[in-house]
């Protein structure tokens, strides 16, 4: 059934309609839910010529356009299983991708403009189907390349790109979709049969196939999204993540999708190209519900509020968090400066590896506690565990594992078995081993500590390293901060500090002093920093995601920084090793 929607006083229809905003503010149009039936249709007859059939891998290497969506939803359609592979990642990551999945299509675009960085994707894809070549796995048959349409009518990006071409594998989007039909008959499906694969970071260093099935999956994400996120029919829904995360996947396709939300598709970056981008198209839309990450939220409290100041907000009902444990000064402008004190903030805890949303708040049902994912979904068990694996009741710190499983939970490491079991089963038996440490206070609210593995044993005291950054950037000249261990001979560990100032603020000595003085009085003096560098950019994937794993080795000093291709800014490593502390502050 068809509402008017009130946000739209001209009486434009928007209840069966997605957004799709490029990353240049030209370039946008208006999909319906019809249209992207037809679209996913043609996609699954196209792929079904090129003998794409129930159980085959299809990886899946595009950028946020909606080709993205048509292949993810036909392979559903046809009971193929898609593999996608965020387009950030590097040739030998997507390599490694397809051979573990052991794909036989592979789909990309011709290239994409990220900012105002060109990119081209048939490059890095070409070079991984070479890798996978010469590594004696290959087994992808034909790799389809979508004509992204920024370059359809810019020659100067076409012939920047020089877009490599095999001609007994490649072919253009276009003309496998020419003349085929936009009627296909989906596949029955067992509800347990897979729908995905998504890979995710090991603790050994190869990625883990997280897969997922059917039914559960989706269940689990559509009941998520419509209850987290208090989605009707009048609202327009967005979320900033890509797809080729598991965000994107949840709840920006099968979480929307399945409750028939009109939502928005962003191809573009949070500053280009200017710092109001989002905030513009969060006005141009009438967005309701805003769903992004604490980096994003971070990285645009450096220019204040002016930017947000130039648009009209008044739409905005719902604000939620995802990605890592929101720090309380983010939480508050989040809550002050966006929502002007009037939008709940949502903040959520969930993995690749429980498809949806775990710990999270409700809007108007739950009482928020700023930096707390409060209190289990529907259904969900939490437990909180010490190292000898002895459950701990009221007030307490320790491993966060869940008791029982819940529909949208992982059902296996695709190929391997032991590696699913070891990973998340053994350490705990009896229990989900989720790999973050967590408190429970007196109100039975939950707070994620972060990875056990970020978890700083100083003088025989386990501190949690976003712990210590919350305190840091509570600090009104701290932007950002990012806490690694380093080696103390008496210690054990001690504290090394990377700090993100806001424009225009100075680093010096007597900063330093109240930086260490706020950690003592959050959290205590064996929490005090020995070591606290100025950061003026910090190492980060292209998703936003800060690599510990280079802070660590800035702060030991080992210039064996292994494989930093999936960095946005590789130079950031050059600038912070210039300016590494060598004695203590």
């Amino acid at each position: 059934m068809k509402a008017m929607n009130p946000l739209f006083p001209n009486g434009l229809i928007l209840i069966n309609v997605s957004f799709r905003e490029g990353n240049s503010p030209d370039h946008h149009q208006n999909i319906t839910y019809n249209q992207l039936l037809r679209n996913v249709c043609r996609c699954a007859n196209a792929l079904k010529l090129l003998g794409v059939k129930k159980g085959d891998r299809v990886a899946i290497y595009l950028p946020m356009i909606p080709e993205l969506v048509y292949t993810m939803l036909a392979c559903a359609r046809i009971g193929a299983v898609h593999s996608i592979v965020f387009a950030g990642f590097s040739s030998e990551s997507l390599c490694e991708r397809i051979v573990d999945a052991q794909c036989n299509i592979l789909v990309t675009a011709d290239g994409v403009y990220r900012g105002d960085k060109l990119i081209n994707l048939k490059k890095i894809a070409s070079e991984a189907l070479e890798r996978c070549k010469e590594s004696m796995a290959s087994c992808v048959q034909k790799c389809v390349v979508v004509k992204h349409h920024a370059f359809r009518t810019n020659t100067d990006a076409s012939n920047k790109l020089q877009t490599p071409w095999d001609e007994s594998c490649d072919i253009w989007w276009d003309d496998l979709m020419d003349g085929v039909s936009d009627e296909c008959e989906p596949e029955w499906m067992d509800s347990e049969d897979p729908l995905f694969i998504l890979y995710t970071s090991g603790s050994t260093g190869k990625p883990k196939g997280v897969l997922h099935t059917v039914t559960g999956y989706m269940l689990y994400t559509s009941l998520t999204f419509k209850y987290v996120f208090d989605y009707h029919h009048d609202d327009v829904y967005w979320c900033t993540a890509d797809i080729g995360w598991i965000t994107g996947h949840s709840y920006i396709t099968y979480g929307p999708l399945a409750n028939g939300a009109t939502s928005v598709l962003f191809e573009g970056v949070p500053v280009y190209p200017h710092v109001g981008r989002l905030w513009e198209i969060i006005e141009k839309y009438r967005v309701s519900k805003f769903y992004t990450a604490p980096t994003a939220i971070r990285l645009l409290m450096k220019y204040g509020r002016e930017p947000l100041q130039r648009y009209d907000l008044s739409s905005l009902r719902v604000l939620g968090t995802v990605g890592e444990p929101i720090n309380l000064e983010a939480w508050l402008w989040y809550y002050d400066v966006v929502g002007q004190q009037r939008c709940p903030v949502i903040d959520t805890f969930w993995q690749t590896e429980t498809g949806g949303h775990v710990l999270t708040p409700l809007p108007a049902a739950t009482p928020l506690k700023p930096g707390s994912a409060t209190c289990p979904f529907f259904g969900v068990q939490p437990a909180i565990l010490n190292e000898h694996g002895e459950e701990l009741e009221g007030e307490a710190e320790g491993y966060l594992v869940f008791r029982k499983p819940w529909p949208g939970i992982m059902r296996g490491v695709y190929g391997n078995q032991e590696r699913f079991e070891s990973t998340y089963f053994r350490k705990f038996p009896g229990f989900y081993v989720t790999g973050d440490g967590c408190r429970r206070d007196q109100d039975g609210y939950y707070w994620i500590t972060g990875r056990i593995d970020d978890m700083l044993n100083v003088s025989g005291h386990l501190l949690s390293t976003a712990e210590v950054e919350a305190a840091l950037t509570e600090h009104p000249s701290v932007a950002e901060a990012a806490v690694v261990s380093r080696p103390h001979a008496v210690k054990g560990e001690c504290l090394y500090c990377f700090v993100t100032l806001k424009d225009h603020k100075e680093f010096n000595r007597t900063l330093m002093e109240e930086l260490k003085r706020k950690v003592r009085e959050k959290i205590g003096p064996i929490a005090t920093p020995d070591f606290i560098q100025n950061a003026p950019g910090l190492p980060k994937t292209r998703s936003g995601k800060i690599m510990r794993r280079v802070l660590r080795q800035i702060a030991r000093n080992e210039k064996d920084l292994g494989d930093l291709s999936t960095l946005a800014d590789p130079k950031v490593v050059e600038v912070l090793f210039s300016q590494r502390c060598e004695a203590a502050a």
